[in-house]
């Protein structure tokens, strides 16, 4: 068991945002549902547009730094020309059977700089008429497909939806993984490197303890720009294309999950050209484009903090009175995360701590402390509970709501 980041892991915290495709058969019948089994023929496989660099594109535009798409969903459909299937892109018309969208893919994020990630569905339509061994033998050789054939893949993003009751060879299917890409982050089923938030809502809940059962696991907060209700459209929707979120709720669940020191995967379905809707890249600029103004274009000039070690407090001075609605704590987590609760204090003198404004638990890799405009000349995180001796690395100080009255 480890309860330290690896670099890989502290690397992947970094890249905070991450955008989600969900691309495949059902993108062209979308009055499918996850395992209705419902029939979807091959021959309606034909993104005729498919351009994976323009989507790159958007992704930069977008402010993502890592994308995962999805190579085989729950109904069998591979994106690639696996040997093992025949439910797969080389029956279909695209490109007269010669087409390789996860290649195209790859390809992409490794010119415009996006680390890769792909996502494998545990089980499929038909999946359960295999015995055991034909079944394990068929996702290790898939698996094998996938990670020999692209190059090196950053992140490998396991559904588990569907395979809950499947005997599946652990041992073997991890030593395939790591065999192959050792340097690899596996999401979900068989892997302790990313770790699912509990829900696809885009929200982290607090605290959030990246160290989890001993092992140290970074969360991720997976979400779909196109909502109705309760239904999230992980597949393009003509249908209901219009139930997108709104900029302003977007920035919100960038709070909720980076805010928290967990990262954010936006899932924007390609539609049936092969194209990214233009609305929902617009909505997604627009977020990265206020979560700068807010969180970095507002930062308010001061001359670093300082630490009472004695006290377990860092104390950040202005030369003068401001405005201040936000601090961003980041934590030294090379040795494991140690904050367990935390409190920010602003006074308008610099001999005393003042009134506490903000209070919270686990800090991580970042923690934005939000709440309503105090004015301050000093602010004081006090830590109340660690486990063993903590570091903040950042203690950023904000003013998003406008320009200083004075």
């Amino acid at each position: 068991m480890c309860n330290k980041p690896t670099a890989a892991q502290r690397a992947y915290n970094d890249l905070e945002v991450g955008i989600f495709f969900h691309f495949g058969i059902r993108t062209f019948n979308e009055e499918n549902r996850d395992w209705d089994m419902k029939q979807m023929e091959l021959s309606t496989f034909n993104p005729a547009q498919l351009d994976c660099e323009a989507w790159m594109q958007d992704v930069v535009r977008m402010g993502g730094k890592y994308t995962v798409m999805t190579t085989k969903h729950h109904d069998g459909f591979c994106l690639w020309r696996t040997k093992y299937s025949d439910y797969a892109v080389q029956n279909t018309p695209f490109k007269d059977g010669e087409g390789d969208v996860v290649r195209e893919y790859c390809d992409a994020c490794r010119k415009y700089g996006i680390k890769v990630g792909l996502y494998y569905s545990c089980a499929q339509f038909g999946s359960k008429d295999m015995d055991s061994k034909t079944y394990n033998d068929f996702v290790c050789g898939q698996l094998g497909e996938l990670l020999v054939n692209y190059g090196q893949i950053d992140i490998l993003w396991f559904d588990s939806c569907g395979s809950e009751n499947f005997d599946f060879d652990v041992a073997r299917i991890q030593k395939t993984i790591y065999s192959l890409q050792p340097d690899v982050l596996v999401f979900g089923s068989w892997g302790k490197d990313i770790r699912w938030i509990g829900n696809e809502w885009g929200l982290s809940p607090m605290p959030n303890d990246n160290t989890v059962e001993g092992f140290y696991a970074p969360g991720e907060c997976d979400c779909c720009i196109t909502r109705k209700e309760w239904e999230n459209f992980w597949f393009y929707n003509e249908t209901n294309r219009q139930y997108v979120r709104t900029p302003e709720e977007l920035t919100a669940l960038y709070l909720y999950s980076v805010g928290r020191g967990a990262n954010l995967l936006v899932n924007i379905a390609p539609d049936r050209r092969g194209l990214l809707p233009a609305e929902n890249v617009r909505l997604m600029e627009e977020m990265k484009n206020e979560i700068r103004r807010r969180y970095t274009d507002c930062v308010l000039e001061n001359d670093g903090f300082e630490h009472n070690e004695e006290n377990h407090a860092y104390v950040l001075c202005f030369d003068r009175h401001y405005l201040v609605d936000t601090v961003i704590l980041s934590e030294e987590n090379a040795d494991g995360e140690k904050i367990r609760s935390f409190s920010v204090y602003a006074s308008q003198n610099n001999r005393e701590k003042g009134i506490k404004v903000y209070s919270s638990d686990t800090v991580g890799r970042k923690h934005i402390c939000s709440f309503p405009p105090v004015r301050a000349s000093r602010l004081t995180v006090v830590i109340e509970d660690s486990d063993g001796k903590e570091t903040l690395t950042a203690f950023t100080p904000c003013y998003h709501s406008g320009k200083q009255p004075y």
